[in-house]
């Protein structure tokens, strides 16, 4: 359970008021014309390169990083 003193006031009015906003602004504005295709490309890319840095095997001269820091 949360303490009762876990949020400020003004954090928990900043929470209930970015909450309202994002439950009532999507039923009130017009919907938006979909990105260029070039634009949905990026966040793909992005996912490509995080794969590949992922399984890159490390240029460290240390045989095994984690032994050092235990």
């Amino acid at each position: 359970m949360i303490p009762a003193n876990y949020f400020s006031l003004e954090s928990l009015v900043i929470l209930v008021g970015l909450t309202a906003s994002l439950l009532i602004l999507p039923l009130v504005l017009p919907p938006l014309p979909p990105p260029p295709f070039m634009l949905l490309l990026i966040p793909i890319g992005i996912m490509v390169l995080l794969i590949v840095l992922a399984f890159m095997p490390s240029s460290s001269k240390a045989k095994d990083v984690t032994r050092t820091f235990m």
